[in-house]
């Protein structure tokens, strides 16, 4: 007898640093330190509704692309994985060859839709895995987790949750097999109509959480802009119902007065990166993480890259921006490893 569908039972409270227990952290670098997380998985087209169907990962032969350039700066990014790449062979093959010659880490990432066990709806509210059922998300996250120390050979320890998903059950279930770091936290995001998490209390800063057991280090996310203290009440009001309708955001990001930029090749031009770098740092955020999807490698599969052209623009962005990390800003490549060995303080400040 199959299993009936599985829901949230209750809508989800928004979280927040108090809720999660963070302990921040001082970090032992006066330097800036970048990170990066791919997240990795398979094809699929984002402007139709989700469906279980799309697992191709055709363009993982082309993730040398962006590998190159991390190699020629001594970064060796994280790519969290999902099932659809977890167990096909074109999919983890080269991560293994790059994980073997110590150019990479690997981490995991749930995609809810395409991970079995499939007892859920297939819709926006379910994508997020912190709607489903607690004990059917984590039987996904036990089978994603399996399948990548089955088929890649490595176990993961890095987590980041498809769309931002992550809630309280997860971190449990995180610390309970082993994980030491996320890497889910969206600073500043409102949540979305199709019932995606609520991380406005958030900022760009890793904090530890689990009693000390856990490393969150969130997306760079932040505000440019010359509006100084008044850059995140604006965004609320240019988030507002009233707002979006008038279309806020996009007139004071024009105007210079305040900017929501994430530090991402595929949502944020070099400069805009450049600036929102530049911002957080001087505000004392010393962790910074650049992120994007593993397809945007390859032509036609994101939004953020339709042509050649785009790709080339794609990946001359990235070995821009880090030229500048690097180069001006005298940064330093890390990962999640590294960060927890070399860089955390010996004392958390409570939130």
């Amino acid at each position: 007898m199959s299993a009936s569908p599985t829901v949230a039972s209750s809508p989800l409270r928004p979280l927040t640093p108090e809720v999660l227990g963070a302990e921040y952290l001082g970090v032992r670098s006066t330097r800036p330190l970048l990170f990066v997380v791919v997240d990795t998985e398979e094809e699929f087209d984002w402007r139709a509704p989700f469906t279980r169907a799309s697992t191709s990962v055709r363009a993982m032969c082309h993730v040398e692309r962006g590998q190159a350039i991390f190699d020629r700066y001594a970064i060796r990014p994280t790519y969290v994985i999902d099932y659809c790449v977890a167990t096909q062979d074109e999919g983890y093959a080269p991560l293994v060859e790059f994980a073997q010659a110590n150019r990479c880490q690997v981490g995991a990432h749930l995609h809810p839709w395409v991970t079995p066990p499939f007892e859920e709806p297939v819709d926006g509210f379910h994508s997020y895995a912190c709607n489903l059922d607690p004990d059917l998300e984590m039987r996904k996250l036990t089978t994603l987790h399996e399948a990548i120390v089955s088929h890649a050979g490595v176990t993961p320890l890095v987590y980041k949750a498809g769309r931002y998903g992550l809630g309280t059950n997860t971190l449990a279930w995180l610390v309970d097999h082993g994980y030491d770091t996320d890497a889910s936290i969206n600073p500043t995001l409102p949540p979305s109509d199709d019932g995606g998490p609520d991380f406005r209390g958030f900022d760009s800063r890793a904090f530890m959480m689990q009693a000390g057991r856990l490393l969150e280090l969130p997306l760079t996310h932040g505000y440019a802009g010359w509006a100084g203290s008044l850059k995140a009440p604006l965004q609320a009001i240019a988030a507002s119902s009233l707002g979006e309708r008038v279309k806020a955001a996009g007139i004071l990001a024009r105007l210079g007065v305040t900017n929501r930029i994430m530090l991402s090749p595929e949502a944020s031009t070099l400069e805009e990166m450049k600036a929102v770098t530049r911002t957080l740092l001087r505000e004392g955020l010393r962790t910074f993480s650049l992120t994007f999807h593993s397809p945007s490698l390859d032509v036609g599969h994101t939004p953020y890259v339709r042509s050649a052209l785009q790709l080339q623009q794609f990946l001359d962005t990235i070995d821009a921006y880090c030229a500048f990390f690097f180069g001006e800003l005298q940064g330093l490549p890390s990962t999640p490893a590294d960060f927890r060995s070399k860089f955390l303080a010996g004392q958390a400040q409570h939130s």
